[in-house]
């Protein structure tokens, strides 16, 4: 039986991170001892503290880490593998929320000894009907089609315990930590039906927020880590999006509204990064996404509906 270490990345997170250790608590469980909850709580100024230490008096396995200021998401991560002890660790985003059987199925992979690091299906509660929410929708979905030909892991990831530490500053955690298990000779493996909910930006403003922050970050890891994500190969993409693109008119004008946006947000990207030398390992919050109202209650016991087409499918981004 593998055991796992979960580490739970917080920051003003008292909106979902009750509900978040509740689903972790309450998981099916066959194969897998779930036995460390972290929550690494980084310069939260609101109840989140409290909340995951009420949650960490009732339940053993539950530890609240408290960072006095935000250092970065990969600080804090960090300061979980120092802690962890199990076979597999699994890091979660504290705006995420995952269905009943997802750290079984995350882990289920790991049966094969090739296999170094697994990653959930994201899959939105955003409204599909709303121009944001369809751009959102799309994205997943076409991250969701890419990772089944070649695994991007995101949102949620499992991974072996040999990674005790990633780069400080980098901000893409789960795809410098692909770049480790990589260079480690050993596989990536995409877990389509380990489900992870989660809420995408609800506004342009914080999507163009999110998605430069993102292509920034794999700018940085291409010089650094000398490692390219499969979902920035644009040529991919474009093929996916068109063998699921229904032809509809309002279909139709949204997806190029969503190119455009994806398009802009990638360009904003390299300015930061090339033109203006940021490197944004410690990001401005994108607010709208910390919003988790819309999932299925106790984590969500179903699965992503219309799996076979369309953006209201579930995933890419």
């Amino acid at each position: 039986m593998l055991t796992a270490s979960v580490g739970v990345m917080a920051y003003n997170e008292e909106r979902n991170i009750g509900k978040l250790l509740e689903a972790l608590v309450c998981q099916n469980l066959t194969n897998v001892e779930l036995r460390q909850i972290f929550v690494v709580s980084s310069g939260s100024t609101d109840r989140t503290d409290a909340i995951a230490a009420d949650w960490a008096s009732r339940e053993p396995r539950i530890e609240l880490i408290r960072q006095e200021s935000r250092e970065g998401k990969a600080s804090a991560i960090n300061l979980f593998l120092e802690r962890a002890d199990a076979d597999v660790f699994v890091l979660e985003s504290g705006d995420t929320l995952p269905a009943p059987d997802c750290v079984e199925e995350l882990l289920a992979p790991f049966a094969d000894s090739e296999v170094g690091m697994t990653g959930a299906r994201p899959v939105p509660v955003d409204d599909p009907g709303t121009f944001m929410g369809f751009v959102v929708h799309m994205l997943w979905r076409l991250h969701h089609c890419l990772a089944l030909r070649t695994p991007k892991l995101g949102e949620m990831v499992a991974f072996r315990s040999f990674v005790r530490a990633i780069p400080v500053n980098t901000a893409v955690d789960e795809a410098s930590i692909e770049a480790i298990v990589i260079d480690r000779g050993q596989e990536l493996r995409y877990a389509p039906d380990a489900i992870v909910y989660n809420k995408g930006p609800d506004s342009v403003r914080d999507f163009l927020k999110q998605r430069r922050r993102i292509y920034a970050g794999h700018l940085w890891l291409e010089k650094e880590q000398s490692y390219e994500v499969s979902t920035k190969k644009v040529g991919g993409i474009f093929r996916v999006l068109l063998d699921d693109l229904e032809w509809k008119p309002r279909t139709v004008l949204w997806t190029v509204g969503g190119i455009f946006l994806e398009t802009v947000g990638r360009f904003l990207g390299v300015v930061d990064y090339r033109v203006l030398k940021k490197n944004p390992y410690t990001w401005d919050v994108a607010e709208s996404t910390k919003d988790l109202d819309a999932a299925p209650e106790g984590g969500g016991a179903g699965r992503p509906t219309n799996a076979g087409r369309g953006p209201a499918a579930g995933g890419a981004g």
